[in-house]
């Protein structure tokens, strides 16, 4: 049985009534509001630390317009996202942004066609302020839902479906993925290695495209048969390693598009009685350092920052968030942002 005992929980007035000041002031406060002296606000907080006040969310809702969640979208099935530690570094730096912003995160995977359909009615039903997405594939239907339903959104990576070149109302944070590429080639080619194969990442993706761009930046009579596709996994970068070999069994080094596959090429050599780097030179891109410190021998590889990038994903919807409840006309259009990127030098290049 609940027990009849406990204390009723503190009210608005209640608040009120401790700081003396009215009830309309103490909503102000609570729900983020301007125009308070600084002086009523700090007898307003200190009344509420005292009562133990927790505003009801419902309430607030109300008021401010805002739910106080957020939505993080991954277009990938879940085995991949529980399984890959990119997915984690990016997500942790998305909570903790939020949980700094005292805001709730909305995990939403989709896994299959059915899955567009139910994340496209919660996002309509008013659940979350905004929506974070990231691992989009061309011709995802994710961004005509979040344009047809309305909802601020900021994505991960550089869009690369038609009509989103140019458009400054898309927002989005990525990498110097096309400048790691060619960091990773140049340094290869200043190691006097001439046979420069690589490991892309699945083509329907712009991070993949934009490192092979860089690729070809610096290679750009490279031989077709250097160039294999891969799916951003452990077993992918293996598979993709055996086709190179077997194409072109002298290559003497390897540009691998994620530290994951990386790491199956890496067994791969190893399997082939290839030495790394004497025979072949390997480079990643990542530094998930639970990937690349860990490889034998430890990964030489790009860095880009993946969990700063979620960081970044949740200020700028912030800013877009803030911005539309002031009513700043498009006048005043905020930026993406693209991160730089830096090579790691371990063991393997």
């Amino acid at each position: 049985m609940p027990d009849q005992t406990a204390a009723p929980r503190p009210t608005l007035e209640a608040v009120a009534e401790r700081a003396g000041v009215s009830r309309a002031t103490v909503s102000r406060v609570v729900n983020g509001g301007s125009g308070v002296r600084e002086a009523l606000v700090e007898k307003v907080r200190r009344a509420v630390d005292e009562l133990g006040y927790v505003p009801n969310q419902a309430a607030r809702t109300l008021v401010t317009r805002r739910t106080g969640a957020v939505a993080v979208i991954v277009a990938e099935p879940e085995t991949k996202v529980f399984t890959n530690p990119f997915f984690a570094e990016q997500l942790l730096g998305i909570s903790r942004e939020l949980t700094a912003h005292d805001l709730q995160l909305v995990l939403l995977l989709v896994e299959g066609n059915a899955d567009y359909d139910r994340v496209g009615r919660y996002l309509a039903g008013g659940h979350v302020d905004g929506a974070l997405l990231f691992s989009l594939h061309d011709e995802d239907p994710l961004p005509a839902i979040t344009r047809r339903i309305g909802i601020p959104t900021v994505f991960g990576g550089r869009p690369g479906w038609r009509d989103a070149e140019g458009d400054r109302s898309i927002l989005y944070v990525d990498t110097d993925n096309r400048g790691g590429a060619r960091e990773a080639v140049r340094h290869l080619l200043s190691l006097g290695r001439s046979r420069i194969a690589t490991i892309t990442g699945p083509m329907d993706q712009t991070a993949s495209a934009d490192r092979l761009d860089g690729f070809h930046d610096l290679l750009m009579d490279a031989d077709p048969q250097l160039v294999v596709e891969g799916d951003f996994t452990e077993a992918g970068g293996a598979r993709a390693m055996a086709v190179l070999l077997d194409r072109v069994p002298d290559l003497d080094a390897v540009f691998v598009a994620s530290d994951l596959m990386a790491s199956g090429a890496l067994r791969l050599l190893r399997e082939r009685g290839r030495r790394v780097p004497q025979d072949v030179a390997v480079v990643g891109f990542d530094d998930v350092t639970s990937v690349a410190e860990l490889t034998d021998p430890p990964l030489t590889t790009v860095r880009q920052e993946i969990a700063e990038m979620g960081r970044l994903m949740v200020r700028l919807l912030l800013r877009d968030l803030d911005r539309r409840a002031k009513g700043d006309g498009p006048g005043r259009p905020l930026t993406s942002l693209v991160i730089p990127t830096r090579l790691i030098r371990r063991a393997t290049a």
